[in-house]
């Protein structure tokens, strides 16, 4: 259902790093990078992900609300993106431990402030 998600940076250099080591433990490398955006995937037919400076050219501002889910598969890799996370300078929004139901995740920032949880259900 979801082709690809984006997210504003006001740093591409500083958030392509982030997320070159961050998606790269889901298996996730670029596909894509222009002076302007840089596009993360793992393969044909699977979403991706997408840092972008503002086509209208004015800062990137977090949405309030907005926050990326990213389908960590287990409990373990959960734990690892977190740390991984705020190791990079992102910070922290919530630790890893179990949720609602079968719910288990573990939330942080960015370094532009934008909100992800790294999840795993069941």
């Amino acid at each position: 259902m979801i082709g690809y998600t984006t997210l504003g940076t006001n740093n591409l250099a500083a958030a392509g790093a982030f997320y070159d080591d961050l998606l790269g433990l889901l298996g996730a490398s670029r596909i894509m990078a222009d002076e302007r955006m840089i596009i993360w995937g793992s393969g044909p037919g699977q979403p991706m992900f997408a840092v972008c400076r503002p086509y209208d050219e004015q800062p990137a501002s977090v949405g309030n609300g907005t926050m990326i889910a990213l389908n960590a598969g287990t409990q373990e890799l959960v734990n690892q993106l977190h740390a991984e996370a705020l190791a990079l300078g992102g910070t922290d929004e919530g630790a890893p431990g179990p949720r609602a139901g079968s719910f288990y995740g573990g939330y942080f920032r960015d370094l532009d402030g934008n909100k992800l949880v790294a999840f795993v259900m069941g």
